[in-house]
């Protein structure tokens, strides 16, 4: 039996392999394509376009598994079915369970593997894929990142209001007005830095202009740099500079907790850190809804038929998912539950699904 586990499991694995590695090279190939109208800016040129498109390759293997999980397990056991192998396995006694044991046991140790990627590799590459793509396409060569919205980014700390405009290499920022207000909301003082650059648990801040404003006076001050503590921290801004789909659960808890104590919304990240914690759930439901159809109504059916099948419940699914999520961020609905919801239904379908052919 361990025999017929080991040939099931090495037949889907392959599959499963074949389906990923097809599925990364044609996204990342797209990837490239969109990156070709921006060689030639400043200093992104050709083989910045590719190391960039290099580096997002994780994040592909991290979000493109689940598809390529259902679609190459149907494509592993439909090449068993169509050599009447998994006939001849039923006909020796090896019942339907236990070849979806065997064919599960590959999917979630690859499950595994891909998460580590995804919770590692992945939010490292992406930050540093954004970070070098920022360099080479600045005006300024040792400028990161001049943020694309209009106004630059704004954050809140506490009763204070941080508007930036650059962040820079080595976590530092440029261009930052602080606004600093009381219990009661009453702005209190207006401070413009030129630069800012995080030491020893606080910010220092440089060719400072502080504006204190008083009941009957505003009192401006030059200062060639002072110091400002605060909750926010470079790893922070790291953090809010991409999405919140490409952060790590780690990176995400912290987020949430900043935002938390500073009494913002933090259901967007509290959503895609619930759609993380799916992740096993996900990939589990797509490689069992592949079981049924095999030996189902796909079991005399070609290979691209099958791949049409389970690419089209690969895009409902990702509609569903997607719907739901919109849904509850709009209605305030709890992120656990728009997030799980979409995979404990295809789960339960399959299941439903297994019972008729068991």
């Amino acid at each position: 039996m361990k025999k017929i586990d080991r040939y099931i499991g090495n037949t889907v694995l392959a599959g499963i392999l074949i389906v990923l590695l097809a599925l990364v090279g044609l996204f990342t190939f797209f990837g490239f394509i969109d990156e070709v109208d921006d060689i030639g800016k400043q200093r992104y040129g050709l083989l910045e376009a590719i190391e960039y498109v290099a580096l997002e390759i994780p994040r592909h293997i991290y979000d493109l598994f689940p598809t390529a999980a259902l679609l190459g397990s149907l494509l592993g056991l439909g090449m068993l079915a169509n050599n009447n192998e998994l006939t001849v396995m039923r006909a020796a006694g090896v019942s339907i369970v236990r070849i979806a044991v065997s064919v599960l046991k590959v999917g979630l140790a690859l499950t595994l593997m891909v998460m580590l990627i995804g919770e590692t590799l992945a939010p490292q590459s992406g930050q540093y894929a954004n970070s070098m793509r920022s360099v080479a396409q600045s005006e300024h060569e040792h400028q990161q990142m001049v943020f694309n919205r209009r106004y630059g980014f704004w954050a809140r700390d506490s009763f204070d209001f941080i508007n930036i405009h650059t962040i820079y290499p080595d976590g530092g920022f440029g261009g930052i007005t602080l606004y600093e207000f009381d219990a009661a909301q009453r702005l209190r003082a207006i401070t413009n830095a030129r630069k800012a650059s995080y030491q020893d648990g606080q910010w220092r801040l440089l060719e400072v202009e502080k504006n204190i404003i008083e009941p009957t006076q505003v009192t401006r001050q030059f200062l060639k740099s002072t110091t400002w503590n605060a909750i926010l921290n470079p790893e922070l801004i790291k953090i809010v500079v991409v999405r919140p789909r490409q952060l790590s659960s780690l990176g995400l808890s912290k987020y949430i907790e900043y935002l938390k104590q500073n009494g913002q919304d933090a259901a967007q990240y509290e959503l895609a850190l619930w759609t993380r914690l799916s992740y096993p759930l996900v990939s589990t439901a797509m490689i069992f809804l592949a079981i049924p159809f095999i030996f189902g109504s796909l079991r005399s059916v070609s290979v691209g038929q099958r791949i049409l099948v389970g690419a089209l419940l690969g895009v409902g699914f990702h509609m569903l998912n997607q719907t739901l999520s919109n849904i509850g961020l709009v209605y305030n609905i709890n992120p656990a539950f728009s997030a799980l919801l979409p995979p404990i239904l295809f789960l339960i379908l399959a299941l439903v699904m297994m019972r008729r052919v068991v």
